[in-house]
């Protein structure tokens, strides 16, 4: 490896997964895993293999499947979670065990292991995870609030142990980007052995500096930037995969590194992330949000009409955008539709096609002209979730006075069932009539409404979250009618559920121990 390659480790389906309410279907990891390998991500860190059966089957699938990237999972620093990590990996192309243990004072008192006991425990563990697999990566958790002659101490050890590479996590999000740079700085000229592996970074997003302190580590020699689509992650996320990959293409006057990746197919999987997560991504994010390449005032637009380069610093197309626009209507044909599709970032396959097609017909007929974000919002629709309970007919009735009604019908696992509830307001009443008809104990946690689109005709999409006994679920739709996106993403939310309960509590291993914030 060249020193001025810098290496992509995407963790989207395990630090990303961790998200509350983010849990990915076994299905849609695979397909996540097959969009990272494509676009050229070096490692891809797919679960955490002892957490659940279903992590374990992931990850293991994941391993045998992908033909380029290395395959890692994680564990910590126990010699169970480290043969759990190997037996889901061992099949891969390029095999990778991960496994950390937390040094800061504050994560030193939870194992209550003293400074010397804890150096043992990685010697110990490192060494048996080299004895099973030749790619190693070891993390010192919270490393930037660790003392720093014993970072300096452990990082050797895990070193002479056999780690390939080091990770350091800023786990918090405590550090800035002159303390990341630094760090990694002294690191490399103060440890033995350092300047012949790989030093990572891996940032969390707590104070909005994520992709800065990520950038920062390579500017100070890190060779590896752990991060994930849409920064998708714990409490803020972590550092963005898009954000640091095309920082480095646009800005190698002063980075002059390079990544694999293939930034054209950045905003299909970015769409595609936020799809099976139920974490939309905001209009103002950068590289992939709505708003990246969108320009209202009247300065910008004459500017952008006369040279694009004056007020933006990368093409569309870099990213899988067309700058073009392709209006649709009633009147449009599965052509127009399908390149409009390609060029939103979408390659879709006939049967999804024909099935988008018939839903984009219907909403024509609603609306004088469908947009870009209509289009969009039809693909989150089309969910690979099993339909436990679909809708098939809501009649709302709302008045001044007393309390509105709805009329519900509900197929539930092929059986029509019908219902008349009440509430305070139309979606109150049609969620009681959903609760009457399908039994649960499920809390509504969040119920977020916005407009796709302008005008009185715009599509409403809908977000639900739902937390039933430490398990949570979020689910999405769009219609024209509000009260309908709202039941058909609560229903989305319920089907995921019951997917889940057979599954361990988000956040509990097998035995109940936590394993969030392990990064």
């Amino acid at each position: 490896m060249t020193k001025d390659r810098v290496l992509i480790f995407d963790t989207t389906l395990r630090d990303g997964e961790q998200s509350p309410g983010a849990t990915m279907t076994h299905e849609e990891k695979l397909e996540i895993a097959e969009f990272l390998d494509e676009m050229g991500v070096d490692i891809i860190e797919a679960g955490f293999p002892i957490a659940s059966e279903g992590d374990f089957r992931a990850v293991s699938e994941i391993a045998e499947r992908t033909k380029n990237a290395t395959i890692c999972g994680l564990a910590r620093a126990n010699y169970k979670d480290i043969d759990r990590c190997w037996e889901a990996v061992k099949h891969a192309k390029s095999p990778r065990i991960h496994t950390f243990i937390g040094t800061s004072p504050l994560h030193r008192a939870i194992p209550n292991l003293d400074m010397d006991q804890m150096a043992e425990r990685i010697h110990d563990t490192v060494t048996h995870a080299r004895n099973l697999c030749d790619n190693v990566q070891w993390s010192p958790m919270d490393a930037t609030r660790t003392e720093w002659d014993y970072l300096c101490r452990v990082v050797e050890i895990a070193i002479k142990a056999g780690a390939t590479t080091i990770n350091i996590p800023d786990t918090v999000g405590y550090t800035a980007p002159a303390e990341s740079a630094d760090l990694i700085k002294r690191l490399l000229e103060t440890v033995p052995g350092a300047d012949d592996i790989i030093i990572a970074t891996h940032c969390h997003n707590d104070l909005g500096m994520a992709t800065a302190n990520a950038l920062a580590a390579v500017l100070g020699g890190a060779r590896q930037i752990e991060c994930t689509i849409n920064g998708l992650g714990e409490r803020a996320g972590n550092t963005a995969l898009e954000e640091v990959v095309m920082a480095l293409k646009v800005r190698g006057d002063i980075m002059p590194y390079y990544t694999g990746v293939d930034t054209t197919k950045i905003m299909n999987i970015s769409r595609r992330v936020a799809t099976v997560s139920g974490f939309p991504v905001q209009f103002n994010k950068a590289i992939v949000g709505k708003n990246a390449f969108a320009h209202e005032s009247g300065i910008h637009q004459d500017g952008m009409l006369k040279n694009s380069e004056t007020f933006e610093i990368m093409r569309p197309s870099d990213v899988g955008l067309s700058g073009t626009s392709l209006p649709l209507g009633k009147h449009s044909g599965r052509a127009a539709l399908r390149a409009k599709l390609k060029e939103l970032g979408f390659d879709l396959a006939d049967n999804q096609l024909n099935d988008i097609f018939v839903r984009f017909k219907d909403l024509a007929d609603r609306k004088k002209e469908v947009y870009d974000d209509d289009l969009i919002a039809l693909i989150r629709q089309n969910d690979t979730v099993e339909d436990h309970l679909k809708l098939k007919q809501l009649r709302v009735v709302c008045g001044t006075e007393g309390p509105q009604t709805a009329d519900l019908t509900l197929e539930i696992d092929g059986e029509e069932k019908s219902v008349y509830a009440t509430g305070d307001g139309p979606v109150d009443s049609a969620f009681n009539a959903v609760k009457a008809l399908f039994k649960h104990h499920a809390r509504l946690q969040l119920y977020q409404v916005h407009a796709v689109t302008e005008g009185t005709d715009a599509q409403a999409t809908v977000s639900v979250r739902l937390e039933e006994d430490g398990r949570i679920a979020t689910g999405q739709s769009a219609d024209t009618d509000t009260v309908v996106a709202s039941v058909k993403a609560y229903i989305n939310a319920l089907n995921r559920l019951i997917v889940r309960r057979e599954k361990t509590a988000p956040g509990e291993d097998v035995k109940g121990v936590s394993y969030k914030d392990v990064n």
